[in-house]
């Protein structure tokens, strides 16, 4: 575990120093760069280093007292996320090193250290659990040059959530057979356990008495039963209230109307709304946010098997309305009808909602860009809110009622599955009829909750995309 405290970084392994654009030096810069000597603008002019963002150049130490020196670019326009992304790149570019120190903390922009600290921490994970030979970061300690007590708790605010990022991250690697719904709800008995938290797990027993059809219907081809899965913080003082809800679909075959190969190859991430929600709790009671919250997990395999739910079956969701399923691979709507109608049983302020849920979002938005529906306006204000101050990308969709006829069935309420076109719009459509008449966002994080590629403090894999966002929601709403 990185250590990381304040002091002027004396006799590190390596000093990370910020270089601006245009080869502009940033804090601290200027004067290690004159301490090793005039060669060292050609030999940068020769690299072509310019100070574009993650650009790296890194320089023997020579006289300074540090064995090497790294200048990151910050490019011209330094925020928040500029500072995690160079940060995340130094990170990853030092993990071999004890002790780093850096001025990127000393860039100017608010809350600095915290962006610092996440970034570097994030920069250096890996999944190696099942490698033979893994090769894990060995830093030890991270030294923020100049860095005040206001700083440092910063830093540790930014150090909570790149922990909770990477524990959901690492639930969402793990493979599906390591993390059947019973494993995972032990999991979260964990996390509750560490804070006092209350926690309710329901097991397959007791689907039928407390109506959740479709967690029931979604599980009934697997072999591992489902479980449902409730989480209570409660601090002193606390005013408001959020609920998460986050679909955890361990594994996805599609069920009957099975996926392709190829599109299973990545069904383990799932999950990854259930592991987001209970990172997030996790971080909020770890900063001691004061803000009542609930986190809520319906968690299956969709496999096949001899008991699966067939085309054409009707589930009854736990608020009693029916859904006729006609695609047993549109799931995870199923699972979250009856972890929404539990949300709103308890009337919170706000219910939020994330879920790997449509591919139809992923093509609307690419893989980057998470869908956001609301029919609330002051809802989806603070949930964008959160999400820029997190970092991770929203866009607002539109909750166009007139394609509610999509979704229209003949022999229940709804059936599942709509036209070809607006199929996201057409899942949140569903997902309304379930999230009782009080504020309630709903995230389709599709593309963004896996990475495809390495780069700055994402990698492949599992991102812990919405952790962020859900604890800067919390935050927002303990300021009310």
């Amino acid at each position: 575990m990185v250590e990381i405290v304040g002091g002027d970084g004396a006799a590190a392994d390596v000093l990370v120093v910020p270089v601006l654009a245009d080869a502009t030096f940033g804090p601290g810069a200027a004067e290690v760069v004159g301490a090793l000597g005039p060669w060292v603008e050609g030999y940068l002019a020769d690299q072509e280093f310019t100070g574009k963002a993650n650009q790296v150049a890194t320089l023997p130490g020579g006289s300074t007292g540090y064995g090497r020196v790294m200048l990151v670019g910050v490019g011209d326009e330094v925020d928040a996320e500029v500072l995690r992304r160079a940060a995340a790149t130094a990170g990853r570019a030092t993990g071999r090193h004890a002790t780093v120190a850096t001025t990127l903390g000393q860039l100017g922009v608010d809350g600095a250290a915290e962006f610092v600290a996440f970034g570097y921490l994030l920069g250096q994970y890996r999944f190696e659990k099942y490698l033979s030979e893994p090769k894990p970061a060995t830093t030890e300690r991270l030294v923020l040059v100049g860095a005040d007590d206001d700083a440092l708790a910063a830093a540790r605010r930014g150090e909570v959530l790149a922990r909770a990022v990477a524990y959901a991250r690492d639930l969402i690697n793990e493979p599906a057979a390591a993390k059947p719904p019973a494993e995972l709800a032990a999991r979260a008995g964990e996390i509750a356990g560490r804070h006092g938290m209350e926690i309710r797990v329901y097991d397959e027993s007791e689907f039928d008495a407390e109506g959740f059809g479709g967690l029931k219907a979604v599980n009934a081809g697997a072999t591992n039963p489902g479980r449902m899965v409730v989480i209570r913080y409660r601090p002193d003082g606390a005013r408001r209230s959020l609920t998460m809800v986050g679909k955890g679909i361990v594994f996805d075959s599609g069920g009957l109307s099975i996926k392709p190969a190829a599109s299973m190859e990545t069904m383990k991430t799932d999950m990854s709304g259930a592991a987001a929600v209970f990172a997030a709790i996790d971080a909020i009671a770890t900063l001691g946010i004061v803000v009542n919250v609930t986190a809520i997990a319906p968690l299956t395999e969709n496999v096949i098997g001899g008991a699966a739910q067939r085309p054409g079956d009707v589930m009854r969701a736990r608020n009693g309305k029916t859904i006729e399923v006609l695609n047993t691979d549109a799931e995870g709507r199923l699972v979250l009808a009856d972890g929404l109608s539990l949300a709103a049983e308890d009337q919170p302020d706000l219910i939020v909602d994330i879920a790997t849920l449509t591919g139809s979002c992923q093509i609307a938005l690419g893989p980057k860009i998470a869908g956001m529906w609301s029919d609330d306006e002051e809802a989806a204000a603070v949930v964008a809110s959160a999400a820029e101050r997190a970092g991770e990308k929203l866009w607002r969709m539109p909750l166009e009622r007139e394609y509610r006829s999509h979704v229209e069935s003949s022999v229940a309420d709804m059936k599942n599955t709509g036209e070809r076109y607006g199929g996201a719009i057409a899942a949140a459509l569903i997902l309304s009829e379930f999230a009782g008449d009080g504020p309630w966002v709903h995230l389709d994080i599709a593309g963004p909750a896996r990475a495809a590629k390495a780069e700055h403090y994402l990698a492949v894999g599992g991102s812990g995309f919405g952790v962020c966002t859900l604890v800067e929601v919390a935050a927002a709403y303990a300021e009310q």
